[in-house]
């Protein structure tokens, strides 16, 4: 007999199938003129953008903030003091989920707080939006998908792709058929990174208002090093080039560029994942690789997956995009445009969506789009499982890549057929942390 935790793996895997032809949100609908309350937990560059995204969407209200790195927390006091917005900060996000006050909270920390913040909130009541990827190993992903649906809650993702113009026309596109018989989709980043990348600082003392060890949470207890926090390092922190909190450019880019795959065909998952990386030019300290090559078989067709970080190359004119060749036409898309190339012979006219000003934008639609199906209770442009489909399948890409092994998929059991590397699709949190749902 199946024990509780079991039964509840295996209702969440089911769900997990079942969820894009079943509408399973309801709840308590808000009044079309009722503000919600939202509060902010991460507020470096992230979180700093979506603070300010959200004070341009008429019925939303910053409502709380929290950071463990005080200056963050005190500039994003200021950023909302010059939206209207008098808030006084906090460095533990549990107290903004304990506040009744605060109907949804937006979480863009560190990848590997994801899940634990967004199942803590949906057991709160608080509907949420979630930066991606959506976690760091597979089976926090599940949970996540589980809690949105068991306490019923309105989860939408960070990407924010899916709101944009270029990308709904792609899919529009795609599921029309213009490109015929698809058997190949490519997608692609490339870039200029100095051989040094970013150093080999030694570890050290946090600085001055940095809680270091909330930083870590559930992650492994590490000395300080500035490399695995990063703020200072650059605009986007460096932390995401570490295995314990992040997954490197393939979780951080290839999300975006894979997602539009899964948009334009229903969100179908590989079943098998092959590929290789390594850190062939940079001698910095980051764990994760500067070089990648993924594939990916899907039930009708072959992706892949080029990570470039020593030549900025660009392919097709564009230094990143997802390209989906058809037996008739070939479309790509980033977030500059939508192109529609037809081969020789075709009947496809050719067609370029591009220096739109309407059509490029994407983050301010996205909140727009949470704060509505908050409201109507329906599935957001990008509700959770989406996202965890999309990262589910980078993290696998760097299973593969670390096992150096082809990984099959198996979409009923959320897992791998692997025995060796499905012990690494689980999270191990350190005390006093538990994903619970």
């Amino acid at each position: 007999m199946e024990d509780k935790n079991r039964l509840s793996r295996r209702n969440a895997s089911i769900t997990l199938g079942a969820a894009f032809t079943t509408n399973i949100f309801t709840g308590n609908l808000k009044g079309a003129n009722d503000r919600v309350a939202v509060g902010f937990i991460g507020l470096g560059a992230m979180g700093s953008g979506n603070l300010g995204y959200s004070m341009k969407v008429p019925g939303m209200q910053p409502a709380a903030l929290c950071d463990v790195y005080q200056p963050h927390l005190e500039r994003a006091e200021a950023a909302a003091r010059r939206g209207g917005y008098e808030i006084k900060g906090t460095d533990d996000f549990r107290k903004i989920l304990a506040d009744k006050s605060i109907d949804a909270v937006c979480i863009s920390t560190p990848d590997h707080w994801h899940a634990y913040m967004t199942v803590e909130a949906c057991k709160a009541g608080k509907d949420v939006y979630v930066e991606k990827p959506a976690s760091v190993y597979v089976d926090e992903g599940m949970k996540m998908v589980e809690a949105a649906r068991k306490y019923k809650r309105i989860v939408q993702a960070g990407t924010m792709q899916r709101s944009g113009g270029y990308f709904k026309k792609a899919a529009e596109i795609v599921k029309a058929g213009t490109l015929g018989e698809v058997t190949f989709v490519h997608t692609w980043q490339a870039g200029a990174t100095p051989q040094e990348g970013w150093g080999n600082p030694a570890d050290s003392t946090a600085p001055p208002g940095l809680n270091w060890d909330m930083w870590l949470g559930p992650a492994p207890k590490v000395p300080f090093n500035e490399n695995r926090w990063g703020v200072t390092k650059t605009t986007f922190p460096t932390f995401r080039y570490f295995w314990d909190y992040a997954g490197g450019a393939m979780t951080d880019w290839g999300v975006h560029l894979l997602d539009p795959v899964h948009q334009c065909f229903d969100e179908a998952m590989p079943t098998a994942i092959s590929a290789m990386g390594n850190k062939l030019y940079v001698k910095d300290n980051r764990d994760t690789p500067d070089t990648m090559l993924a594939t990916f078989e899907y039930p009708k067709f072959i992706a892949s997956y080029e990570s470039r970080t020593a030549n900025p190359m660009p392919m097709f004119g564009h230094g990143a995009a997802t390209a989906i060749h058809g037996t008739e036409a070939t479309l790509i898309v980033n977030r500059s445009g939508c192109w529609l190339a037809p081969n020789a012979k075709s009947k496809v006219e050719p067609q370029a969506y591009e220096k739109d000003d309407v059509m490029r934008q994407m983050n301010v639609p996205h909140w727009e789009n949470w704060l509505a199906c908050i409201k109507s209770r329906e599935k957001p442009q990008s509700e959770i499982e989406t996202c965890v489909r999309s990262s589910t399948v980078c993290i696998l890409a760097n299973l593969s890549m670390r096992f150096k092994t082809r990984l099959d998929w198996d979409e009923k059991s959320w897992t791998v057929k692997q025995a060796e590397v499905k012990p690494y699709l689980k999270a191990k949190y350190r005390a006093p942390w538990k994903l619970e749902v």
